[in-house]
């Protein structure tokens, strides 16, 4: 079938439009109309060739959601008509244990990206969805409540579930408590979901002008860290720390910060390796750890979640024709907080 969208073909190369072809559906494969598709700093990241090399041609996006247009003869999770969500992945080798266990994101013979990335015949290059149309498995898109505004869900097949997913692991609710480094495209999901789940939350920015935005969306506190020598009283405070920041900055008067067994989460990817004093973390068994997006069930259970508590992502909604100045404009935090493409604009 044939699809409009928008395309890079070299790194760091404006995009521009772009007509190409989806496949044609599989028996379990759905076709959908996109509606609205948001804009990942990691998009503009991988478009700009800016960590591993790309794959060109390149249609970016995977923060997507649309409407059932047709459907596959062998098709029973959906129907034509119904809401649907497309996150990070669109497929995995799905014999793993992380596949078995429902953990595709963390598939041990990788998962496959939306876009930038060849699709499991190691052939075909998947495209994204900065485009009006889109053909998926079944297994790997989840239902959309209906009661939310679709504009703010599309980041959260990103930005939603990368903050719901260790929120969720490191068991974030009453009686403990959680901060947020960073209140940007990542962190103010962060805010919702850790005040929605019942922690008492901080967020800790060099922004001092994001501490109203911060309270509105459920922050207890706001602490501004442009002079790190203000952590010090918060020693052994926390128990679960979520670092959204991208920029490389020195993890130790916030891994101080963390109490018996607590755990500082990298989320954002910095440019450079951590540097850790292993005596900060051995003094009161702290944990480093990582987390990346989450797989189908726990995507599914986190929209399921924000329909139940009305979450969405605060979004700036942009023509198509806008893209390229919503990349720069993203790059320097001018967005509050996720750009969200009209796919009708395509």
């Amino acid at each position: 079938m044939k699809a409009q969208g928008y395309v890079v073909h070299s790194a760091g190369a404006l995009l521009e439009p772009f007509e190409f072809d989806r496949r044609e559906l599989r028996p379990r494969d759905v076709g959908l109309e996109i509606l609205y598709s948001g804009i990942c700093h990691s998009d503009i990241h991988q478009a700009r060739e800016e960590w591993d090399p790309a794959i060109f041609p390149m249609v970016p996006g995977h923060e997507i959601v649309g409407k059932v247009t047709e459907i596959g003869s062998q098709v029973s999770k959906f129907k034509v008509g119904e809401l649907i969500g497309v996150g990070v992945f669109i497929d995995s080798c799905r014999n793993c244990s992380s596949c078995l266990s429902g953990l595709e994101q963390y598939c041990l013979e990788e998962m496959t990206g939306t876009y930038n990335a060849k699709e499991r015949d190691g052939k075909t290059i998947a495209f994204g969805g900065y485009s009006n149309r889109f053909v998926i498995d079944e297994d790997y898109a989840v239902h959309v409540p209906t009661n939310l505004e679709l504009s703010g869900v599309a980041p959260l097949m990103c930005a939603g579930i990368t903050l719901y997913s260790p929120l969720k692991h490191w068991q974030a609710g009453p009686g403990k408590k959680v901060a947020i480094m960073g209140l940007g495209g990542l962190g103010h999901m962060g805010v919702k979901f850790a005040h929605a789940l019942g922690a008492e939350t901080t967020v800790f920015s060099h922004s001092a002008e994001k501490e109203q935005d911060a309270k509105a969306m459920g922050a207890d506190h706001f602490v501004i860290t442009s002079d790190v020598d203000v952590l010090k009283k918060y020693q052994r405070n926390f128990d679960l720390i979520l670092n959204t920041v991208s920029a490389q900055i020195d993890l130790e008067p916030y891994l101080q910060s963390l109490k018996l067994d607590g755990t500082l989460v990298v989320i954002g990817l910095p440019g450079k390796p951590y540097a850790v004093k292993a005596g900060t973390l051995l003094g009161q068994r702290r944990s480093l750890a990582g987390s990346m997006i989450g797989g189908i069930r726990e995507l599914q259970e986190m929209l399921y979640f924000c329909g139940e508590h009305n979450i969405l992502c605060d979004v700036e909604v942009i023509a198509a024709d806008y893209i390229n100045q919503a990349y720069d404009r993203t790059v320097a935090s001018d967005v509050k907080y996720r750009f969200v493409i009209d796919a009708k604009t395509f």
